[in-house]
């Protein structure tokens, strides 16, 4: 698969200290958000789990993939997010186990619970694999899983299929 990117898409602003590991699952939240609320269920969603695979789930916490991913749920931007609040933020979601779904709906939400690391499971595409589980009010579930392919950049599972570019770069 070929990507045609520029070197400001390389070079990127965003929390670490790996790409692969915060920058990309935050993305792959924001993604998740923005997937719920164009199929006009955002507000319908009760609760949500993350399924962490391989790498990100095995060093998840030491690289705060965790909190990544809490903060993009959360609806904030890595860009122009301030970076001095992420502490008290994530305590405030561990304390009062709810999260703004997309900044925009509130729903249950308990970090130590709802964020489980399968260490010994990775998924056949590449080994940063995280998928979202949305509980919704009528009983049912929505799954999506994305990969963290590296320099923030985030794959969704279902556009894998088939996809082949040929892209011609002018230089």
């Amino acid at each position: 698969m070929h990507h045609s990117i520029s070197v400001f898409d390389m070079f990127k602003i965003g929390v670490g200290p790996s790409s692969s590991h915060t920058l990309g699952p935050w993305r792959a939240a924001e993604r998740f958000c923005q997937f719920l609320d164009e199929q006009k269920v955002l507000f319908t969603i009760d609760a949500v789990k993350i399924i962490l695979y391989g790498s990100l789930a095995k060093t998840g916490k030491g690289h705060g993939t965790d909190i990544a991913i809490q903060l993009g749920l959360s609806g904030e931007d890595p860009v122009i997010f301030d970076v001095d609040t992420i502490d008290a933020r994530i305590k405030h979601i561990a304390s009062v186990q709810k999260l703004l779904l997309g900044g925009k709906h509130k729903v249950d939400f308990n970090p130590q619970g709802d964020i489980e690391y399968l260490l010994a499971e990775s998924l056949p595409y590449h080994p940063n694999a995280v998928t979202f589980l949305a509980h919704l009010s009528n009983g049912e579930k929505i799954a999506q899983t994305y990969y963290s392919i590296g320099g923030g950049f985030v794959e969704q599972e279902h556009q894998l299929i088939n996809k082949i570019e040929h892209i011609e770069l002018p230089f």
